[in-house]
């Protein structure tokens, strides 16, 4: 295992992106994204996140370049502008924000939280998770139930589901509880968007499915009369509907201009991504489209009402990215220092050996005596090496990783191609605060041996 390296992040969102381009960055899965990633040169471990209103991913590597190196040709057909990269404190921090919410559509939604971990779990299983990523991501979750438990981010908070029927009831000339509302979807969004219908208190619910047993659990979980049908009748549902929202997960569009032809007077709300309804359908007279862009201004009122707990939640990123960083300095300097304890260890090993031999063929060696000679090689190694170890803590602290890196290379003959597996330096062996004051007189444990000698 790795516990070094730098983070390098990648995304295309909603904040700087169209639904097509997000889209377009989306094309791979995230299967395929962590693969290809892994196989690029200098990658450690890699992490994608795709939802209906993003698609990121990250890799980690020995240095910055690298990085950057591996994720140039994430989202190639997207216009620069709508493209972020970030480097390593960036997306960490991005990490947190995007886990707590606030970078999603729906300030502080809840359904975002769940999608980092799955994503995480894929990752995991692909073996692109390793101790840096995982630090990472693991602080991202905690962070994120911190601030919906500590904070009220998510008080009040609406998914694009609810966000949907908001935006309906505000574009209906009729009363929404005369309106006949179709679900095409029967995953969490679909169910989030039913469960609104139901709260909105719709005239009739229908949910569609291509598995239609998923409908019908769903149609059974929302609070109001509710039925089921499969897809292969979706053109006889969309004759009954008023409203429309559809949120599956198919890579294709499930509605298009010839099934919405004899549909008539029709909202469609598309939360899918990609999206399930095509762009075209908004040629028909009968038809009004709306998609996750046109859901910005209902969501503006939502996120009003929760920015002094977005405040609380930037301060709660602050200090535990804090935290973090500085646990990465001192692993980044903890690996420095045990490569140099590995290195003196060998040495000590050879010599220690080479003077009992001398000794053996001198005369018997008790086992106290050897002993000695052992307490003395590590009393050295700790005088000798105290100074280092405090100058190494001293500039993983002070972001000096030109002194780490370059210890590393001093101490560990694999560094620079990774094929040295560093352990922990012998117990007892690295002081937490060494300096030279806290290690035995210089002549202490000389003199004892001299002493021991002596007797024979």
């Amino acid at each position: 295992m790795k516990d070094t390296g730098i983070i390098s992040g990648v995304s295309v969102a909603h904040d700087r992106a169209s639904i097509p381009e997000i889209e377009s960055a989306s094309v791979e899965d995230i299967h395929t994204v962590v693969e290809r990633l892994l196989s690029r040169d200098g990658v450690t471990e890699a992490y994608s996140l795709q939802t209906c209103n993003r698609a990121e991913a990250y890799v980690v590597t020995d240095n910055a370049t690298a990085g950057r190196r591996a994720l140039e040709d994430f989202a190639l057909d997207v216009r620069e502008g709508a493209v972020r990269h970030m480097d390593h404190e960036e997306s960490l921090r991005h990490l947190m924000r995007v886990a707590s919410g606030l970078e999603s559509l729906v300030l502080g939604e809840d359904q975002i939280l769940g999608q980092v971990k799955d994503a995480l779990e894929v990752s995991k299983e692909l073996g692109g998770i390793d101790l840096m990523l995982e630090d990472a991501l693991m602080k991202a979750v905690h962070v994120g139930e911190r601030a919906r438990d500590e904070t009220a981010i998510n008080e009040g908070a609406v998914s694009l589901g609810s966000a949907a029927v908001r935006l309906a009831r505000a574009e209906f000339d009729q009363p929404i509880s005369s309106v006949n509302a179709l679900v095409v979807g029967a995953g969490e969004m679909g169910t989030l968007a039913a469960k609104a219908l139901a709260a909105a208190d719709v005239a009739e619910i229908v949910v569609a499915n291509r598995t239609e047993s998923n409908a019908q659990h769903v149609a059974r979980e929302v609070p109001a009369d509710a039925t089921a049908t499969g897809l292969d009748r979706l053109q006889d549902q969309l004759r009954d509907a008023d409203l429309v929202i559809s949120a599956t997960s198919s890579p294709e569009y499930v509605i298009d201009v010839a099934t919405l032809e004899e549909a008539g007077e029709t909202m469609l709300i598309d939360i899918a991504q990609p999206r399930d309804i095509h762009p075209e359908s908004s040629t028909l007279e009968t038809v009004t489209l709306r998609d996750i862009d046109d859901l910005e201004t209902v969501t503006d009122q939502t996120e009003s009402r929760r920015e002094e707990a977005a405040r609380a939640v930037e301060s709660m990123i602050d200090d535990e990215l804090d935290n973090l960083l500085d646990a990465y300095k001192r692993k980044r300097a903890d690996d420095a220092i045990s490569a140099m304890y590995e290195a003196a260890e060998r040495v000590k090993q050879r010599e220690v050996s080479t003077a009992i031999s001398k000794l053996e063929a001198q005369d018997d060696l008790s086992d106290e005596q050897r002993e000695t000679v052992e307490s003395l090689a590590d009393a050295l190694i700790g005088q000798l090496l105290a100074a280092p170890t405090k100058s190494l803590r001293e500039a993983a602290g002070d972001d000096d990783w030109t002194t780490i890196q370059t210890a590393m290379r001093l101490f560990d003959p694999g560094f620079e191609d990774g094929a040295v597996e560093m352990e922990a330096p012998p117990s007892g062996l690295i002081p937490d605060d060494a300096t030279a004051s806290d290690l035995p007189d210089d002549e202490e444990i000389p003199r004892r041996v001299i002493e021991q000698f002596s007797d024979d």
